[in-house]
């Protein structure tokens, strides 16, 4: 069964941000748009890649009200080791969940229960709570941040514009489509 249209369950989980522990639970995600970005762990090799590359567009990510949420089966104090060590880490300042029980990883079904690892999964929430998109790759396969704000983008217009939808390659500001008799067979 698909995640798409459900609503999040509930969690509870401590994180690391700007030098701080905090509380994360699903109610913080309810409300805005957020991107939920699971990898496989800290101090590996990809993941420091992807978390480099969203923290260099976090600022974009921001503008449109979209809060990012990375979490691994790590601890919030691997989390903060992790950020306080390497260089690409340390450009983070979104937060950084822990999930050593797996619990997270579980709800949104990408956990390798033989490696105690989460897959590299991105949803990205609406602010009911429920899930627009979900993508799922292989281990060896880093992600975009900047295909992820296209989606992020596409996802917020098609939720404030009924009856429309959005294109492959769709870019801000280009043109939609709405779905009627009219366009089948014509595209």
């Amino acid at each position: 069964m698909s995640l798409i249209n459900t609503e999040i369950k509930p969690f509870t989980a401590e994180a690391f941000q700007n030098g701080k522990f905090i509380t994360v639970s699903d109610a913080d995600l309810k409300g805005k748009w957020s991107v939920v970005f699971f990898y496989p762990a800290d101090f590996t090799f990809v993941c420091p890649t992807e978390l480099e590359d969203l923290a260099d567009n976090y600022a974009e990510f921001k503008k449109l009200g979209v809060e990012i949420y990375s979490v691994s089966t790590d601890t919030h104090f691997a989390h903060k080791a992790w950020h306080d060590t390497s260089e690409a880490v340390k450009k983070i300042a979104y937060v950084m969940v822990g999930d050593p029980t797996g619990k997270i990883s579980r709800n949104f079904e990408v956990m390798i229960e033989e490696a105690g690892l989460a897959d590299r999964g991105t949803f990205v929430v609406d602010p009911a709570g429920k899930i627009q998109i979900v993508e799922i790759t292989a281990g060896g396969i880093g992600r975009d941040a900047l295909e992820l704000l296209r989606k992020v983008k596409a996802a917020q217009y098609v939720a404030s514009h009924p009856g429309e939808v959005c294109p492959a390659k769709w870019q801000e500001g280009e043109k939609t489509l709405a779905p009627s008799l009219d366009l089948v067979g014509k595209i």
